[in-house]
Formats: structure tokens, sequence, C-alpha cells
């Protein structure tokens, strides 16, 4: 048996210390509230027992058994807001550090679930610390009167905690690897988009996250609204301060499928879960700046992520009644585009393998591209990208199914060590013009952007006002005298087809959709005011201007011309924006 004295007070444990408070219990009105430091204790606390977790409903996908995933349930207590640490057998200081941020949707999940033993990662040198916090309408409701995303500002305080007492431990607070899986990795995405999370960790490694995942602050309110009405009560913290954890419990499971679309937004989670992050700044977008610039980032998603969520309604061998375009309208404003995309990338796919491609980058595959690409643009730091693609028999390589992998013996879980003992996973990064990604199956080969044509399907239009459209591939936003015409790219809408093999066809066909969104808004070529080219290769531009020239009578204006790695096959995209009289 080994005491450990934190600042908060001793732990005794053996090699494990589990339900070590790092914020006081939310309780109350203080539900809402950002986290408060947890009151010293007396004494030595116990820690070879797990403690109570957050307030939540079960939690079922089908007649798929997720205890090992989501825990076996609320174990009812006030004092949750608590880390498990697993340290090594080898008495000493200095040994890297990763803190682990369990799944659930946002509504489910705990640090005592099975899959999250730490034993593993102790044995092999490293201190594995895993965190509770808030859920549901505690954790995540966005309210006028409290700060949002409390339970990543839970998450932040742990990661407080550690930077305090880790060392305690035998842990090295300068080599921090922050990491979780789905909705455990999207919160690791916002967290590495804010302010005060800098500086309390190293490294990230994202599991099936989204740096696309929050909801607009439209669609938080429109979730507390609903929330509100259930409950009888204003859709404020004073208000639902008031009731019991249970009845907030019993409200959140009634708001599933709860249909957050709006003009301006897709749902993130297609209709999976009524909570996640709510910004009006998307993480990626946020990463793109340069936050977390320091930071290593490891992030991926498995091949086979949406088999797992079309157990509900079938089983994902192609016995659901889930059509492929149905599941398309779900997850992108533009199906029909979408479809046609995954068709092509994917020639002899099954309507069900189609079904579950769609679903897994709608959840997770476009916004971890997203962010991987924001993140590549840090100078001051690397990020490397993978592909889980190892198959269980029955649901093949779905959501959720590497983590046995993470926590157990094998070569996943050495990697994710090597990364967080040195920033390289064994491959090379993945950068701007070359996405290396692992692809991690029976055996490891890294490959090039296996999934370029689908990547770009889900390249985003920015939204600003409403929509203007010329043609389904072509969209432009219209908002008072001013028109953004974002992304056109070279496509020909009446085929949905790459047009052009040339720059010079390619700029044609690209500024053909340009003027069509113009016209179709009202506006004409003389009312640009920026006029933004993307090109591949700066080798491209005479092309390019040449292409100009011929289509619209006059030399290219030259407002803005930028070169980038552009989707596989494309080598021009334009923007635009117009000022109409």
């Amino acid at each position: 048996m080994t005491i450990v004295t934190t600042t908060h007070g001793a732990v005794r444990g053996t090699g494990a210390f589990r339900n070590i408070p790092y914020a006081a219990p939310p309780l109350g009105a203080a539900r809402f509230a950002a986290p408060r430091p947890h009151p010293p204790w007396e004494g030595v606390r116990d820690g070879t027992t797990f403690g109570p977790n957050a307030p939540q409903s079960e939690r079922r996908l089908g007649d798929v058994d997720m205890s090992g995933y989501f825990g076996d349930g609320w174990h009812r207590g006030e004092d949750y807001l608590t880390v498990n640490v697993w340290t090594p057998d080898a008495k000493g200081s200095g040994a890297p550090v990763m803190v682990f941020v369990h799944g659930g949707g946002f509504v489910a999940g705990s640090n005592r679930a099975a899959y999250y033993d730490g034993s593993t990662f102790a044995r092999d040198g490293v201190v594995l610390v895993t965190v509770n916090y808030r859920l549901g309408i505690a954790g995540f409701l966005d309210l006028p009167d409290a700060p949002a995303n409390r339970g990543l500002l839970d998450v932040v305080a742990g990661l407080r905690w550690v930077r305090e007492n880790i060392a305690a431990f035998g842990g090295d607070p300068d080599n921090v690897t922050l990491f979780g899986q789905s909705a455990g990795a999207t919160i690791v995405g916002g967290v590495l988009a804010t302010p005060d999370a800098a500086g309390l960790f190293r490294r990230a490694i994202i599991q099936s996250g989204s740096g696309l995942g929050a909801f607009s602050r439209e669609q938080g309110a429109r979730v507390a609204r609903a929330a509100a009405e259930i409950l009888g009560v204003g859709a404020t913290a004073e208000a639902l301060g008031q009731l019991t954890d249970e009845q907030l419990v019993e409200a959140a499971a009634q708001l599933a499928g709860l249909d957050l679309r709006t003009a301006d937004h897709r749902d993130p989670l297609i209709g999976l879960s009524p909570f996640s992050l709510v910004s009006d700044v998307q993480p990626a977008d946020a990463v793109a700046t340069g936050m977390s610039a320091d930071v290593d980032l490891l992030i991926g998603t498995n091949t086979e992520e949406g088999n797992l969520y079309l157990i509900p309604v079938g089983r994902y061998d192609g016995s659901t009644s889930a059509d492929v375009h149905a599941v398309a309208a779900l997850a992108h404003p533009e199906p029909e585009r979408l479809v046609t995309a995954y068709r092509r990338n994917r020639p002899d796919a099954t309507d069900a393998e189609l079904r579950s491609a769609i679903l897994g980058d709608a959840l997770f595959g476009a916004g971890s591209w997203a962010l991987s690409e924001a993140h590549s643009q840090n100078s001051r730091s690397r990020t490397f990208g993978y592909e889980f693609g190892r198959r269980d028999p029955r649901l093949g390589a779905t959501h959720t199914i590497e983590l046995p992998y993470v926590f157990g013996d094998s070569d996943v879980h050495d990697t994710w060590i090597r990364f967080a003992r040195t920033g390289d996973p064994g491959w090379e990064p993945f950068e701007a013009d070359r996405r290396a990604t692992m692809h991690i199956g029976a055996t490891w080969e890294q490959v090039d952007d296996p999934r370029g044509p689908e990547r770009l399907a889900w390249r985003r239009r920015t939204p600003v006002g409403a929509p203007v459209s010329a043609s389904p591939l072509s969209r432009g936003i219209r908002k008072g005298n001013i028109l953004q015409v974002s992304g056109q790219l070279p496509y020909d809408p009446a085929t949905g087809e790459l047009s052009g093999s040339t720059v010079s066809a390619q700029t044609a066909q690209a500024l053909r959709n340009v003027i069509a969104v113009l016209e179709a808004g009202g506006a004409h070529l003389a009312d640009v005011v920026m006029l933004r080219v993307y090109l591949a290769h700066p080798g491209h531009l005479n092309e390019m201007n040449e292409a100009y020239a011929a289509l619209v009578g006059r030399p290219y204006p030259a407002r803005t011309t930028v070169y980038m790695q552009l989707p596989p096959g494309v080598m021009v995209e334009v923007d635009a924006l117009a000022v109409l009289s």
C-alpha cells in the first residue's frame, strides 16, 4: 500500500489510485457553474475502489453489448469529478503521462468502464489518468446564465490537477498527452482550441472525434428550449438548478432524435445525440488560426465507423431499410453530390457499405480530416494521421473497435506510448503536400490520402446568410447586398464529374460555376470586388490567366492568387465576393 500526498490531501492505493477528486462536487446550482477547487480533506483518502460517476441513463445501440465502453450505468454520488491514476511499478519520476477522456455521446460513459483499465500503460512505464466529467444537461446544455461546455471545462480542470499533482505519482508534468475517443475525442479537439488549456499538455491523440462536431449557438438554444419545455421550467441555469439529477437525466433521454438542422448548419451528430460542444467557431477553424501550435497531434478514424450505428435499424450487412440517399440527406446539404462522390470512389461497394461510410464520415471522418489539415499548417508541431482497419467478425472495423488494442497488449498500444514519449508514432507526418496516413490492418501500410474523392465531397462552404443556388454543385451566400461565392470547383453541374484534365479546362469550368452563382444572385462579374483563385502549383498561373481571358474577354484581375494543396485531381478553385449596387 502506498500513500501519495496531493494538493487537496493524501490518498492511499496499490499501483492504482482511484476516485481522486480534482474539482468540487457539482451540486444544486453549481451543476451549471465552472468547476471549482475541491476542499481539502483530512486523513488519508481510500483510493482502492472506484467512486461515483456522472448522472446518466442507460445508453444502448441495438443488441450490441456496450457496457465495456459506456460502463455499467450511473453509480450515484455527489463527488464524481474525479480521476483514476495508474502508476508504473518501478519507483522513480519523470514518466510520460497520458490523460484519457472517455466517449459516450456526451450523455453516458465513465472512467470506471472496463475498457479503460490503465494497468498495461503502468506496466510499460506510463502514468495513465482517466477523468470523469459532467454529461448531458449539466455538462453541455447551452444556457444564457452559465458558462458553455462545462464538461470540457471539467477536463481542463482535470489537466490542471495533473499539472499540479502528477509528479507525486512519478509522472512528468511537462510531458502530458491528452487523448480521447468519440465524444471524448471531440472534447480533446475542443481543448486544443481552448486558450485556458495552453501549456497543460504537450501532445494529443484524437480517436474517432470531430473538429467540426460543435453545435452552433442557434442549435444549442434549440436544445435548451426543448429541455426546458419537457421540464416545465425556464431555460436558465437558475431554474434548472432547482431540479434533481434524476429529473435532468430523464429529460435528456427524451431529447433523443431532436431535429437540429438549420438553414446554415447541418447536425454534426445527425440526430444521435442532442448534446455536443456548443460554439459558433468549430475547433478545426480555431486550430487553423494557430491555437495549440506547440501540441503534436495523432488523429484518425476506423475504416467502418458507421457499422455500429446501423445496428439499431437493422444490421450493417445490408438488412437495414435506410436508403443511401436518405442517410446522405441527414449528413450533407447536397446528398446527390455526396452519393455521386462515394460511388465514384467505391464502384464495387454495396449500399450497406456506402451507408456505413457516409455515416462514419458524417460523424467522424469529415471533421477529423478538417482538423488534420488545420493542425498541419502549424509550423511548430507535427500532425500524424491513421486509419484503423482491424475487423471484428460481426461489426467489422466499426466505431470503438480500436479501444481494446489501445488499452491492451498490442502494437497499437506500443505505438500510442511511443508517440506520448517522443511525439513520433513511427511514420511520416500528415502535411499539405503529402497527406501521409498509416493504415493499421493485419499489416501496417503508410498510404497517401486514401479517401481523396470523399474528402472533396465533404468540402465545406462558409455559412454567412441565405443560400444562393445556381445548380446542385454551385452555390453562394447572399446577405443584404453582399454575395459570397465560395469554393467553386471544376465540376460540371450536369454530371457531377470533374470537368477537364488541364488547368485551362478546369479554370474555365470553375469560372462558369462562379458566374452562374453570381447571376443567380443578381450579380455579374463586374460587381466582384475580390476574386481569389487557388492553384495547386505556381506553374499553373500562366494557363489560368489565358483561360480567364479567353472566357471573360479581359485579363485576369489578379486580386488574389493562392497556391495550396487541392483535393486529388483538382488544380483550380475559385472564390468571389460581389457587392450589388
